[in-house]
């Protein structure tokens, strides 16, 4: 038995980033007839919902922000808001347009960091807040924040699209240090200038345009393995990881690695003739690339380490976020 392996599997399985996702299903089930008001394309999980738009495509999302991290760390808050949602435009291929945000904060002070911390991060990402709804009468303790963003791809990168026998790629920055003090998470954006974050972030537009992928995620509050694991769920698939060929930055130790939050994380499926392109790619921006395993034609995620193999996820009989693309159009 491999306890150090068992060990890794109970901590990603029951990590609060990985289960806090198994409402989605219910809530999508429940609206996805709404769609037949429009015209967006069908989502099996993707970062942002994808509307033909002429010959490109909109992109729209939306995220929130958790309110524990609100109140300890407002600045921060407002900060990430900007840097999550702009990494879901770009985990897709595409180029942010404009954001806007609802904001609920009573304290002055509480409201006042919120809202530098959006205004840092929209000068860092050279993305503009062009709206939003303000609550000022919110308690201390009871903030919250959410950010809308609009986006728009010549190609576009889904998330359930991993085809068996693709690599995977993980794409991550190690120029950076430990994040937030309320969430386990990597910094890689502090430091850098905004020219600096858009060329590093123009890889994925790049792979999607020369069509060297077409499927994509950014690393989200599920880490590493969750987002993998995600990706294999909403594609249908299975996947073989090797844990000793994660990139791994000096000192962190790989439970935490694996569960941290990135502010510049991706994971891509990619055909194996066109892997040493996106390697390159990422590399020629300063990223750490590397291919961490293979798509199966199975319902299971296995980690392996050395000889040991032991399934992360079944998903004959586990759920993350329920989402999975059966191969209807």
């Amino acid at each position: 038995m491999n306890q150090d392996l068992e060990e890794l599997i109970i901590a990603v399985r029951g990590y609060t980033g990985v289960k806090r996702k198994l409402p989605i299903r219910q809530i999508v089930e429940k609206l996805r007839p709404t769609c037949a008001y429009g015209n967006p394309l069908p989502n099996y999980g993707d970062d942002a919902a994808v509307i033909p738009h002429g010959d490109e495509f909109l992109l729209l999302a939306a995220d929130g922000m958790m309110t524990g991290l609100l109140i300890a760390e407002p600045y921060a808050a407002g900060k990430a808001s900007v840097m999550v949602t702009v990494n879901d435009i770009y985990s897709m291929g595409g180029r942010p347009m404009a954001m806007v945000n609802v904001l609920a904060s009573g304290p002055e002070k509480q409201r006042g960091l919120i809202v530098d911390g959006i205004a840092k991060g929209c000068a860092k990402l050279r993305v503009p807040m062009v709206g939003g709804h303000l609550h000022p009468d919110a308690p201390e303790m009871e903030p919250a924040l959410s950010v809308a963003i609009l986006g728009r791809a010549k190609k576009i990168l889904r998330s359930h699209l991993a085809a068996e026998g693709d690599d995977i790629i993980v794409a991550v920055d190690f120029s950076g240090r430990a994040g937030c003090r309320t969430v386990v998470s990597w910094d890689a954006n502090s430091g850098k200038t905004p020219d600096q974050l858009l060329h590093r972030l123009e890889a994925l537009p790049c792979i999607a345009e020369n069509e060297l992928s077409v499927a994509a995620k950014d690393i989200s509050n599920a880490g590493l393995l969750g987002t993998t694991a995600i990706m294999m769920e909403n594609s249908g698939k299975g996947a073989d990881i090797d844990i000793n060929a994660i990139p791994l930055p000096p000192d962190m130790a790989l439970r935490q690695w694996v569960m941290c939050f990135q502010s510049y994380g991706f994971v891509l499926a990619v055909n194996s003739v066109d892997t040493p392109k996106v390697i390159k790619t990422f590399t020629d921006r300063n990223v750490t690339a590397a291919v961490i395993g293979r798509v199966t034609d199975t319902s299971l995620v296995t980690l392996i380490d050395g000889n040991d193999r032991m399934d992360l996820f079944d998903f004959n009989t586990d759920e993350i976020t329920g989402i999975r693309y059966n191969g209807a159009v």
